[in-house]
């Protein structure tokens, strides 16, 4: 492998991992909160990259203002999930509320059939993402440099409301214990719902980016990758922010730089997600950044 090829694959492996970062985020404040995992996170996903689609496509609004519309109404998508699969269930089983997210997963999954049709729908690219700049032999899409920049604000920008707004204290607070935090006067539900919101953009964020890297989408196109941001934020340490960005360019620089080693391995792409889950577990059931956490009895 020339250096030149070493660079392209080094940025694409960088941007898909950045993608993976931004769906992790959400399992990780959903499950940081909750003890929850949000199976119809990889669906809020999908949802982004339709809304990127048809802000454009019906309406011919700019492609900012459309990036925008579908940021929020993913948001409220997401706070909507909550209300209606995990609200009703807060003081319900954890297999209760599991059972409604997977459940949640499918029924979003089946309208966005119904709604949008099964066939797979192109994404008009600005020319800006997709025209090829060439530095010292080195062949750059600017998505590539554009996707890690954007995610890298939006983690910052995450940080920032978790760790120096009141709101961020709530959350952390209710992380440790919710009821302690619901007995001080804090309003329990919506900062959960506030936390369904704020993951829920993040992953638009990324369906909008993948659609523009990726430009096809359908129905189902949120499934494999919500499954790999799952094991990005296992990996990384579930319930950890900063894991859940280290899991996810991990897991990205492990899938593009094995096939870029190993091409005739291409096809078992998806094998080595699962693998690096299964490592980690075997070595370090909390992830890298994992903490581990004391039932109280």
């Amino acid at each position: 492998m020339t250096g030149q090829m070493f660079v392209q694959h080094f940025f694409n492996a960088l941007t898909l991992g950045s993608l993976y970062a931004l769906i992790a985020i959400g399992y990780t404040m959903v499950y940081g909160i909750l003890r929850l995992i949000n199976f119809a996170h990889g669906e809020i996903f999908m949802l982004g990259a339709y809304f990127i689609f048809y802000t454009g496509s019906l309406f011919n609004l700019p492609w900012v203002v459309g990036a925008v519309i579908s940021i929020v109404l993913c948001a409220l998508c997401g706070i909507m999930v909550d209300k209606v699969a995990y609200k009703p269930l807060r003081d319900a089983p954890r297999i209760s509320a599991l059972i409604s997210s997977i459940g949640m997963s499918f029924l979003i999954q089946n309208l966005a059939i119904v709604v949008f049709s099964g066939i797979p729908k192109p994404v008009v690219r600005p020319d800006f993402f997709v025209k090829i700049v060439v530095i010292k032999g080195v062949r750059i899409l600017p998505l590539a440099v554009i996707v890690p920049v954007v995610c890298f604000i939006l983690v910052l920008g995450l940080l920032f409301i978790v760790y120096k707004t009141k709101p961020g204290l709530a959350m952390r607070a209710i992380s440790k214990d919710i009821e302690t935090t619901r007995l001080m006067g804090v309003s329990v539900n919506r900062i959960i719902a506030l936390t369904f919101g704020l993951g829920s953009a993040l992953a638009a964020a990324s369906g909008i980016m993948w659609a523009l890297r990726y430009p096809q989408i359908q129905p189902l196109m949120g499934f494999m990758p919500g499954i790999k941001a799952f094991i990005a934020a296992v990996v990384g340490g579930i319930g950890s922010i900063h894991g859940a960005v280290i899991g996810g360019l991990i897991l990205g620089f492990v899938e593009i730089m094995t096939v870029a080693f190993f091409p005739e391995l291409s096809g078992f792409k998806d094998a080595f997600a699962f693998i690096l889950l299964i490592v980690i577990l075997l070595a370090k059931p909390t992830g890298l950044m994992g903490e581990k956490i004391e039932e109280k009895v």
